[in-house]
């Protein structure tokens, strides 16, 4: 609650000192966002975050001595931790562009264990000239398209078939007419890659540490193009890199470290479209992408051969995972539905895997898919949304590659109430 309090004070203090005239123009923060509540149910235990409100897949079958499935158990929650509060900010001119910056919040936590506490979503701030645009801040990874991302009611925003990730990054993007091309330099934070945990190399864990170790940021590239004087319908690719150092020593059969300078670099790329068909809207992308647990999407690297085995050194190989997803939504004033569909598939590294040793999410996962009408009426300032999410994961054994074999598909239904009142 402090940090709720502390930063709801810094808001009013930016307020009160930052609302002032230059030039006949008034400058300073406007706020916004909504009280939201969610009321879920699930029939089955799920891979999950901040208590199953960030769904990713159902878990896999867990047999009893009886044969009972123990995941096999209903589920329910109700909560308000997504309500956020954001803050938009308007200064005077610097080098001829203008100035806005953004900071947001909700109640999200940053983990399980800090679930209502307050957390930092976006903080950035932007110069625009008339054809250029520079960012610099906490923001949507460039994969995340802000322009085109289902409507889902889910928080999940689609994923893990829809990249989703929040990073620190800088941004410089330039407009040919119809054509914006963009590069970008990201790193991480709270979306952040999979590696060995440096004190207990046996174990894996989440960290910014492998990016920051590498020496280098995240590098993507995106081109979008507006075909029409609207600027409603949207069409574009990307295409990235990435470098991570998954550990700094090995240990070698004396039981002593010996430095490692192995890195792992992996790609990606992907195509969307926006396409307004009044009064219905969809939108689309396909993923290609290499190590993508940053991306809160399946996939990682794996451990491909240990070189020297007197110092322990491990080089590795990455993960492949494609993902397809369409979300289609009607745009009328008070009812309104919606659908979204995805598929994402494993398709295992590059190379044998060291003795199945993976730092990956869903690794004996082959297949995911994912089926979601919704129902949103609004009236005045309230939306009320109903939204129903069958996701299948298709569980199996990966092979020497990473491939998975002989899979069985898990299903989970959760029907989800959505009330938002926005502000």
């Amino acid at each position: 609650m402090k940090k709720g309090t502390l930063l709801f004070a810094l808001f009013n203090l930016i307020w009160v000192s930052c609302f002032c005239q230059d030039g006949g123009a008034k400058f300073g923060i406007r706020f916004s966002g909504f009280v939201r509540t969610d009321l879920l149910y699930d029939t089955r235990e799920n891979v999950n975050l901040r208590e199953g409100h960030f769904l990713l897949y159902p878990e896999n079958r867990l047999k009893d001595q009886n044969g009972k499935d123990i995941n096999a158990v209903s589920n329910f929650n109700l909560l308000s931790i997504n309500s956020r509060l954001k803050g938009v900010i308007t200064g005077p001119d610097a080098w001829g562009a203008k100035t806005t910056g953004l900071i947001e919040g909700e109640f999200f936590g940053v983990s399980d264990a800090d679930i209502n506490g307050f957390r930092l979503r976006h903080a950035y701030v932007k110069l625009k000239w008339p054809k250029t645009e520079l960012m610099a801040g906490q923001y949507w990874h460039p994969m995340f398209i802000a322009e085109s991302y289902p409507l889902t009611a889910s928080f999940n925003t689609g994923a893990p078939f829809q990249p989703f990730n929040r990073s620190p990054q800088v941004r410089l993007s330039h407009q040919f007419g119809k054509v914006t091309l963009m590069a970008a330099a990201v790193g991480e934070r709270d979306f952040s890659s999979m590696g060995p945990n440096p004190a207990d190399p046996s174990k894996s864990i989440n960290s910014s540490l492998y990016i920051r170790n590498s020496g280098m940021p995240e590098w993507q590239f995106l081109f979008q193009y507006r075909p029409d004087s609207t600027g409603n319908h949207l069409l574009g690719f990307g295409f990235g890199t990435k470098s991570i150092h998954p550990e700094l020593s090995t240990i070698g059969t004396n039981k002593t470290a010996y430095q490692s300078n192995e890195k792992l670099v992996s790609l990606s790329a992907h195509v969307f479209a926006k396409i307004v068909l009044n009064p219905v809207t969809v939108r689309l992308q396909a993923v290609y992408c290499q190590n993508a647990t940053a991306l809160t999407m399946l996939g990682g690297y794996a451990v491909k051969e240990v070189t020297d085995t007197t110092t322990g050194n491990r080089t590795f190989t990455p993960i492949t995972t494609i993902s397809f997803w369409g979300d289609f939504q009607t745009m009328l004033r008070r009812w309104n539905l919606g659908l979204f569909a995805g598929y994402s598939g494993n398709l295992g590294a590059q190379d044998e895997v060291y003795k199945g040793i993976f730092y990956s999410r869903g690794k004996d996962i082959g297949y995911l898919y994912r089926i979601a009408p919704r129902v949103m009426v609004t009236s005045g300032k309230l939306d009320l949304i109903f939204e129903v999410e069958y996701t299948v994961a298709a569980y199996g054994i990966p092979d020497s590659k990473g491939v998975v074999m002989n899979t069985t598909e898990v299903a989970n239904i959760r029907p989800l109430v959505v009330i938002s009142y926005n502000f």
